[in-house]
């Protein structure tokens, strides 16, 4: 979500589970080792089996690491190539809901134990724990940032707990945590993904509950909420969006409807785009105008371009050319957008079930994706988890 998935919205979603019992058991489950749970053992989800997808004989994706449950939906990684991942609060209880991912495969709780915990006992310092991580995004300078909506099962925000938070990786330390407060990220928000504008010392968030864009000097610390239920912002229910052929219904007969998810800041700063999950068109806006707390939501509404027809995706990068990747969950591939509009397929792989979220190496020769089978859900699937297969982190050479 972007990531993805990028709920009410992206990467995200899964809108059923974790009961209020759940979120404060110890651990439910959590990835230990490459594709098995957290017992250690290998396959056995509550999903009807079925032949997982087989890679092509020439699939550029390359399997950097590879987990059952919980669901995995964001990748981040550093210029020095530590690679890190989010599993949110959805269904499960991960016990490392932020983890860094080391090379043999296994996971460590980041950037602590005490961070990753959220039970009965911490409950009163919703600021100092991971409580539904959804975005962890490494910006320009090797910084770690993690956004965290804090909405558990996406069932509602937890008072206090919005938050987005940096983290020096040279120290493995908290540098900054920037409270997102509730007039800004209400109770039925979800703060999605992030992009850090190190340039301006801002940083813009798509938020998928409500439908909004928030943007935070970083400087003061101050967040403010934009474009709220604006068309660009909306998921639309009406295009059949689907996923392995099938429409995304809910069990109540329902379409998916995924607001404002992926975002993408241009190699220069000076354009911030997004889009909906459920949409075809893509649409940026100058950052400077974000940036002008004097304008109001008419007067920025007038400065959205609407750059046309995209497929629907839920994770979008930007590369050093300021091609826009677009991961597209639809046809299991993955889509780049050139700068002269110009859509290409940069890789179809049927192993890509719900392409997610993107991050770049730092020499930008590589793109990494992970994989959230959100239409694979219970929410999705009459109540039945239909996962097959891992969630996977790949990585791939770009040309």
């Amino acid at each position: 979500m972007s990531t993805s998935s990028r709920p009410f919205a992206s990467a995200p979603l899964r809108a059923t589970g974790l009961l209020a019992a759940a979120l404060f058991a110890q651990a439910c489950s959590s990835p230990s080792t490459p594709a098995t749970d957290a017992s250690g053992t290998t396959a056995a989800t509550d999903s009807t089996q079925a032949t997982a997808p087989v890679a092509p004989a020439n699939s550029p994706l390359q399997v950097v690491a590879q987990f059952r449950e919980p669901q995995m939906v964001g990748v981040a990684v550093l210029p020095d190539g530590r690679v890190f991942a989010d599993f949110p609060r959805w269904d499960n209880n991960p016990v490392n809901p932020i983890a860094e991912v080391m090379p043999d495969g296994s996971v460590k709780g980041y950037p602590d134990a005490d961070w990753c915990a959220w039970n009965e006992t911490v409950k009163n310092e919703p600021q100092k724990h991971w409580i539904c991580p959804q975005s962890v995004h490494a910006d320009k300078t090797g910084m770690l940032w993690v956004l965290d909506p804090a909405s558990p099962g996406i069932k509602g925000t937890v008072p206090g707990g919005p938050k987005l938070v940096k983290i020096d990786p040279k120290t493995d330390k908290v540098v900054q945590n920037i409270s997102i407060p509730e007039s800004v990220a209400s109770r039925k928000s979800y703060l999605n993904d992030v992009r850090i504008d190190t340039q301006n010392q801002y940083a813009y968030i798509t938020e998928s509950g409500v439908g909004s864009l928030v943007v935070v000097d970083l400087k003061s610390g101050k967040a403010r909420k934009l474009l709220a239920g604006h068309s660009s912002m909306m998921g639309d229910t009406t295009l059949n969006i689907k996923a392995d052929g099938k429409e995304l219904i809910d069990a109540t007969g329902k379409r998916a409807q995924f607001n404002a998810d992926g975002i993408a800041l241009s190699q220069d700063m000076q354009y911030l785009y997004w889009k909906p999950l459920t949409s075809y068109t893509l649409f940026r806006i100058k950052t400077e105008a974000l940036r002008n707390p004097a304008l109001t939501d008419a007067q920025l509404a007038a400065q959205i371009e609407d750059l046309g027809k995209v497929p629907a995706s839920d994770g979008m990068e930007i590369d050093a050319q300021n091609n826009l990747y677009l991961s597209a969950f639809e046809d299991h591939s993955i889509k780049r957008r050139t700068p002269a509009g110009k859509i290409e397929t940069v890789v179809q792989d049927p192993r890509l079930e719900w392409p997610d979220t993107f991050a770049f190496s730092g020499d930008g020769k590589m793109l990494y994706v992970t994989t959230s089978a959100i239409h694979k859900t219970a929410t999705w699937n009459k109540g039945i988890g239909q996962q097959d297969q891992p969630y996977y982190i790949f990585k791939m050479a770009l040309k």
